[in-house]
């Protein structure tokens, strides 16, 4: 007996096209859902809804008598759902495709499991009244979701064989340099957000215990290692003479990192407003997927096509 997945298989193949769109709308909605859930903790909605699953003890929805700030929330929980839809949508198709690409599908439920685990720490964020270590810990496994998602929409551009590198080794371990440091710059950005303003909710919430104007001079220094480390690869991947898709990918990292520092720089010295804090977190999922893509076009994997076998030529009818 064949299961649900199977059975949509059997009867409906997508073409390419729709493959890299479902894998490009899980793309979209984890950065969507990273800056809605910036709104909810920059408008002092944390604790909109407060508790979890529910909204209250005794409503699934936001009341009336919580406001605008349930309103925020609870408009934020039910995106999960739009993302929740997304990632079933590149499930499917990827499982459909003929033939069947099982990484891709297995790229498809580690998308799932990941949505499963912050919409569990979301929940214990909530309950924990907004602790700054949960609320990091919420942020960073958003980013792992973009991760995944970015890796899937990549590999729908290209074929299930090896990768083939398109950039000597060193260049490549330059890449990962870059990576690497990004991925401190995001987790060392949380420390900035849990020792600051912004809190969550209009009411007392712990904060980590130091002062964030060190916290952001830290956060500094390694955004200006990795501008320095992409300006490298940049002036690298023109001795070497890369594709010129790879050397688009670092330009595009370059000019992401320049308006990423811009609103930085302009946020720190005007007082953190909300608006420039809510830019600055899209900027820097945008400079996560600048990095990501960089790295995934030192590599190829080359789509083949599938060998049709060849039909013996039919004998001569007789007479």
């Amino acid at each position: 007996m064949l299961n649900p997945l199977a059975s949509i298989a059997q009867r409906w193949t997508p073409s390419p096209r729709t493959l890299r769109r479902a894998a490009l709308s899980v793309v979209v909605m984890s950065v969507v859902i990273i800056v809605t859930g910036g709104t909810v903790r920059l408008t002092g909605s944390g604790l909109g809804c407060d508790t979890w699953p529910k909204c209250t003890d005794d409503s699934l929805f936001a009341t009336p008598e919580q406001g605008l700030h349930g309103a925020i929330e609870f408009g934020n929980r039910l995106l999960t759902y739009v993302l929740s839809a997304a990632v079933g949508w590149a499930i499917v198709a990827a499982r459909s495709t003929k033939p069947w690409r099982r990484g891709l599908t297995r790229l498809g439920w580690a998308q799932f499991w990941v949505v499963v685990l912050n919409a569990v720490l979301g929940g214990i964020t909530v309950r924990l009244e907004l602790n700054p270590w949960t609320v990091a810990a919420h942020f960073v496994a958003a980013n792992l979701l973009l991760t995944v998602a970015v890796i899937t929409w990549q590999r729908t551009h290209e074929g299930d064989s090896a990768p083939r590198p398109r950039v000597p080794g060193p260049v490549r371990k330059l890449s990962w340099a870059i990576t690497g440091v990004s991925a401190l710059l995001i987790v060392l950005g949380t420390g900035v957000t849990g020792s600051g303003k912004h809190a969550g909710d209009s009411s007392e919430v712990p904060r980590m215990p130091w002062d964030w104007t060190a916290a952001a001079h830290v956060h500094a220094i390694a955004a200006w290692v990795v501008c320095a480390l992409a300006v490298a690869m940049w002036l690298v991947l023109r001795v070497v003479d890369a594709p010129d898709d790879t050397r688009a990918r670092a330009r595009d990292l370059l000019l992401v990192l320049l308006a990423q520092g811009a609103i930085g720089y302009v946020q720190y010295f005007t007082g953190v407003p909300e608006l420039l804090v809510g830019l600055h977190m899209l900027g820097s999922s945008l400079m996560w997927i600048a990095v990501l893509r960089l790295a995934l076009s030192l590599r190829e994997r080359p789509v083949t096509t599938p060998e049709i076998p060849a039909q013996a030529d039919p004998e001569p009818a007789t007479v």
